[in-house]
Order: C-alpha cells, then structure tokens, then sequence
C-alpha cells in the first residue's frame, strides 16, 4: 500500500524543497487513519463503500496530476510553490483511499485494527520519507520535468486503482 505514497513522494521531492520527514509523517499519518476510518465504515455499509472507493481515488489523481502536468509546462515558479499543506495533504488523501478500501475488508475479520494501521502508518512515513528524499535527489537533474513526470506518476497510480477494481469486476463477472 505504501509504494504508491512512494511514487508520489518521488514526484513531490523532485519538485518541492519541502523537508523529507514532514512530508513522510504527513503521508503516514494519514495512511495510518485511513484504515481506521475504513474499518469503521466497513462496520456500518461495507458494500456502498466499496463500490466508489476507486472512482474517488482515480479522480483525485488524475486532478493532481493533472495540475503537477499543467505546472511542469507552464515552468512557473509561482505555481510549484503554491504546493501548499493542503495540496500535501490531498495527495497523501488520494494515494490513502486503497488503505481505506482494506480497513473495510479488516472489519469483516478478526484483527487487531489499531495494530495494523500502526503498520501501515509506518510503512508509508518510511517509503515517503525516502521518496521525498529520492526526489529531492533526482530533481535537480530533471529540472522542470520531475513535475511532469511526477503529475504523469500520479495519474499514472490512479488509472491503476480503477483498472485493478475494473479488472477485478470483470473476472468476478466472468467466474460467477
């Protein structure tokens, strides 16, 4: 689950001077209460849930990178800095929602919910620490291009959410 916050991060450290462990516990934070909050809901309404969880992942993605895409090409440094908190903090929401999708699957088993998004929180503070850490290290190099690749890379994850989920339906199609 953290190699996609990974991705993400690569692209946010190649384009941003943020510093590697902020933007590492900002991810893990999050991921770490998006199973929680999936668990939760997977108690109440599991099917409903499942459902859109992917649309939404895909649409936030694609709406950052699309704007980290659009940025790159215009090489506006006004723009790059305007990578604020919240524009952090949506991105580390985008790459979290498969976190969510697996809190609603813990809910129908038996485990320790608080345990495994410690886990998972950690995990992902890890992989985006070193990501942001690899960007920063790479972006130079690219220049105005780590922010289009980076914008690619996330629209990149999230036609893979929906194409996953949409391949998954298909087969359940198909065997059942």
């Amino acid at each position: 689950m953290s190699m996609d916050a990974f991705a993400a991060s690569v692209g946010k450290g190649a384009t941003l001077h943020k510093p590697a462990l902020r933007t590492g516990l900002i991810f893990g934070v999050i991921e770490a209460i998006t199973p929680l909050i999936g668990w939760g809901l997977g108690l109440l309404a599991s099917q409903h849930i499942m459902r859109w969880d992917h649309w939404v992942a895909f649409v936030l993605l694609a709406f950052l990178g699309g704007r980290m895409v659009l940025a790159g090409w215009k090489a506006q440094a006004a723009i790059v800095g305007k990578h604020s908190l919240g524009v952090l903090v949506a991105t580390a929401i985008a790459t979290s929602l498969d976190a969510l999708a697996i809190g609603v699957g813990l809910a129908m088993l038996q485990v320790n919910i608080v345990h495994t998004a410690l886990l998972i929180g950690l995990a992902t503070l890890l992989m985006s620490t070193i990501g942001m850490l690899l960007g920063s290290f790479v972006g130079p190099c690219l220049g105005n291009k780590a922010e289009i690749i980076g914008g690619f890379i996330l629209i990149g994850i999230g036609c893979n959410i929906l194409y996953s989920h949409i391949g998954e339906t298909m087969l359940a199609n198909l065997i059942g």
